[in-house]
C-alpha cells in the first residue's frame, strides 16, 4: 500500500520544499534527497520485517525506525524548507542506523555486513552536499567499518541469526548497497546531463541575443576580457537612412502599424547585412545606421555599402507597405576614419564617433527622398564600379560646401 501510494505520487512528493528561487542545481539535489530518502522507506521497511521474521531481535525494530524518522524528516523539511536540515538528517541515518543494527547482530561477519549500508552516506553527502565535505562522512564511514570489525570480536548482544540466515543477508546487503549507489549516481548523471543541455540552449540563446547587439568580434572581446573596447578604423564607410515624412505619417496611423511599418522595413535591411558583409549600428526612431569596414577591416568598404544602399532604395521604392502605404527613404553615405567602441554596462550599445559619421548624417539629412547620396571621399572610392551623378555642392554645417553625387546604378 504505502511503496504504490509513494510510487504513484513520486512527481508531486519530488517537489517537497521546493522554493522557486532555487537554482537548477539545488533544485536537483533537493528532489533528488526527497526521492532518495522515500526509496529508503519500504526497503528498510523489508529489512525490518525480514530481521523480525528471522529473530534478529533489536535490529528489526532499529531498521523500521528509519522509515518513521524519514517521514518525520521529509514533513519538517515541507514545513521549514531547510535542505540543510533533511540532508544532515538522512545522512546521519544512513550512517549510524546500519552500525546499530550491525551492534544488535553481534558485529561485522554475524551481521552479514549490514554496515555497508553506511556507505550511501558518504555517497549522498557526494550528491547531495560537496566533495570537501563527502570527505568527513567517508572519514566516519571508515572508522565505524572498522569499528564493526572490532565488535565481531567482542560482541555486545549474543549471536541470533543462524549460518544461513548470514550467508543469505550477506548478498542482499551487498546488492542492494550496490544497486542503490548506481540507481542515485545513474539518476544524478542523467539529470545532469539534461540541466547540460539545458545550460547549453540558454548559452546559445544568449549568445544569439548578444551577437543581435554587438558584433560577432566584440561580442567575443566582452565575454573573455575585461577592458574598454575602442579602435581606431582609417577606412570605414557610414550610411544613414531615414523615412521621408515619417512624423505626419505616424501622426495618422495607429502605435501598432507605425511598428509594424518599421518592423518590415528594418527587417528587410537587416536582411542585407550578412549579404553584403556590413555591420548594423543602431535604429532611433526611423533612422537606420550601418557601417562597412569595422570591426572587420575591408578594403571594398564603401562599394559593399553602396551595394546595399541601391538594395535599400529599389525595395522601399516598390514595395507596397502595410495598408498599401508606399513609402521612400533618403540614404546618406561617406567615408573616412572613425572610432568604434561599447559604450555602457546596461543597456550597453556598439556606437560610432568621428567627423566622418557627421557628415554622412548631413548626407541623409540633406538627401533627396528615394536616392543614395554619397561624398567625394566614398565617390573616389566607388567612381569605378558604379554610376554617379554630380548633384552639385551642399552647405554642411561646420564643414561649409562639399561636392555630393547620387549613386544611379552599379556599371554593367
Amino acid at each position: 500500500m504505502l511503496p504504490s501510494l509513494i510510487a504513484n505520487n513520486l512527481p508531486t512528493l519530488a517537489r517537497i520544499g521546493a522554493d522557486p528561487g532555487d537554482s537548477d542545481d539545488v533544485r536537483l539535489k533537493k528532489s533528488a534527497l526527497v526521492l532518495a530518502s522515500l526509496l529508503f522507506i519500504p526497503i528498510s521497511g523489508l529489512w525490518g520485517l525480514l530481521y523480525l521474521a528471522f529473530n534478529g531481535g533489536a535490529a528489526g525494530p532499529i531498521a523500521l525506525s528509519y522509515a518513521g524518522l524519514t517521514c518525520i524528516s521529509l514533513a519538517v523539511f515541507a514545513l521549514t524548507r531547510r535542505y540543510s536540515l533533511l540532508m544532515f538528517s538522512q545522512l546521519f541515518l544512513m550512517l549510524i542506523l546500519p552500525v546499530l543494527v550491525m551492534l544488535a547482530l553481534g558485529g561485522f561477519v554475524r551481521s552479514s555486513g549490514v554496515v555497508l549500508w553506511a556507505l550511501l552516506s558518504p555517497v549522498g553527502a557526494l550528491l547531495f552536499d560537496t566533495p570537501r565535505r563527502a570527505m568527513y562522512w567517508l572519514a566516519a564511514y571508515l572508522g565505524l567499518l572498522a569499528l564493526s570489525v572490532f565488535f565481531e570480536f567482542r560482541p555486545l548482544v549474543l549471536f541470533r541469526l543462524s549460518p544461513a540466515m548470514v550467508m543469505l543477508f550477506f548478498p542482499l546487503n551487498v546488492g542492494a548497497v550496490s544497486t542503490i549507489t548506481i540507481v542515485l549516481l545513474a539518476y544524478f548523471v542523467a539529470q545532469k546531463d539534461e540541466l547540460l543541455v539545458l545550460l547549453h540552449n540558454e548559452q546559445v540563446k544568449s549568445e544569439n541575443l548578444l551577437l543581435n547587439i554587438l558584433p560577432r568580434e566584440i561580442a567575443a572581446i566582452l565575454k573573455n576580457e575585461s577592458r574598454t573596447i575602442a579602435d581606431h578604423y582609417t577606412e570605414v564607410s557610414v550610411l544613414f537612412a531615414d523615412m521621408v515624412g515619417f512624423t505626419p505619417l505616424s501622426a495618422c496611423l495607429e502605435p501598432v502599424q507605425v511598428v509594424e511599418l518599421l518592423n518590415e522595413a528594418f527587417s528587410f535591411f537587416d536582411s542585407l547585412l550578412d549579404k553584403y558583409g556590413v555591420e548594423k549600428i543602431r535604429t532611433i526612431g526611423d533612422s537606420y545606421m550601418a557601417a562597412s569596414g569595422m570591426p572587420r577591416r575591408r578594403k571594398d568598404h564603401a562599394q559593399a555599402l553602396v551595394c546595399m544602399a541601391l538594395e535599400m532604395r529599389d525595395f522601399t521604392a516598390a514595395h507596397t507597405f502595410a495598408n498599401g502605404r508606399r513609402v521612400n527613404f533618403r540614404i546618406g553615405i561617406n567615408s573616412g576614419p572613425v572610432v568604434a567602441g561599447v559604450i555602457g554596462k546596461r543597456k550597453f550599445v556598439y556606437d560610432v564617433w568621428g567627423d566622418a559619421v557627421n557628415v554622412a548624417s548631413r548626407m541623409e539629412s540633406h538627401g533627396v527622398g528615394g536616392e543614395v547620396q554619397i561624398t567625394r571621399p566614398t565617390y573616389e572610392l566607388i567612381k569605378d564600379e558604379f554610376v554617379c551623378e554630380p548633384r552639385g555642392s551642399l552647405y554642411v554645417k561646420g564643414k561649409g560646401k562639399m561636392e555630393v553625387w547620387l549613386v544611379r546604378c552599379a556599371k554593367a
